[in-house]
């Protein structure tokens, strides 16, 4: 089944108010900033997609992706581990004004989440902590002398990512460090949007360089020259 959807404004135009979006990206790397992008486009003509939970390692750097969409108030709410990056003004803002809520996980614990939820999985148990204030209100158990954490599986509505080729039933590879999160996100949202560099015919993958099989994904994009967001933040760009 062909999966290709023409432009990047078309691929998220379903996002509706209050859905959980997972976005892909470790840092910069494996953003779909074009994607995030096309979203914050849909938001300033129309309104919408407002009060989105927005999950990822982090909550944007600069006025770009994920910072562009908190500025402009699409965001109720982060799910991440690290809230305060380089350049995070747009979230500081935000969450100082009380105009955003913060679910903070450890990179760790966020990655198994997610990969749980992916893997049908609705639970597991973690040291990781035990004994904080993000343990609080869980339960927890000993194993074998030590005390762990039970966390729950971390789903979506959407999963947006990026990839390197794909194929157009949604077969994806990646490149280098953007594999990151974004095999993970593809397994745990109910639908999965994904842009790629170079768009091919089926079987022009070799299945041994398949990261995410088609079955994962939903929809796919080709952006040929996509943005890496360093290079944006460093000049600048607000969005």
């Amino acid at each position: 089944m062909d999966k290709t959807i023409s432009s990047v404004a078309e691929a998220v135009a379903d996002i509706p108010d209050d859905a959980d979006v997972m976005i892909g990206g470790f840092g910069g790397s494996g953003a779909p900033i074009e994607l995030i992008h096309a979203l914050i486009d849909r938001f300033r003509a129309t309104g919408s997609p407002k009060n989105l939970t927005v999950i990822n390692n982090n909550a944007g750097n600069g006025f770009i992706g994920i910072a562009a969409m908190i500025k402009a108030g699409m965001v109720k709410k982060m799910v991440c581990s690290f809230p305060r990056s380089s350049n995070a003004e747009a979230f500081n803002e935000k969450f100082l004004a009380g105009e955003i809520e913060l679910d903070l996980v450890p990179q760790g614990t966020l990655a198994e989440r997610i990969r749980a939820a992916g893997a049908g999985i609705p639970a597991f148990y973690t040291p990781t902590s035990f004994g904080t204030e993000l343990a609080e209100g869980k339960p927890t158990e000993e194993f074998d002398g030590k005390m762990y954490v039970r966390e729950r599986w971390l789903k979506a509505d959407f999963a947006l990512i990026k990839g390197e080729k794909g194929d157009v039933v949604g077969n994806m590879t990646y490149r280098m460090a953007a594999r990151n999160f974004n095999p993970l996100m593809a397994m745990a949202a109910e639908k999965t949007i994904a842009q790629v560099a170079e768009l091919v015919e089926t079987r022009s993958i070799d299945p041994q360089q398949v990261v995410t099989p088609g079955i994962f994904v939903d929809a796919i994009v080709q952006v040929s020259e996509p943005e890496q967001e360093e290079v944006l933040v460093r000049t600048g760009v607000v969005y």
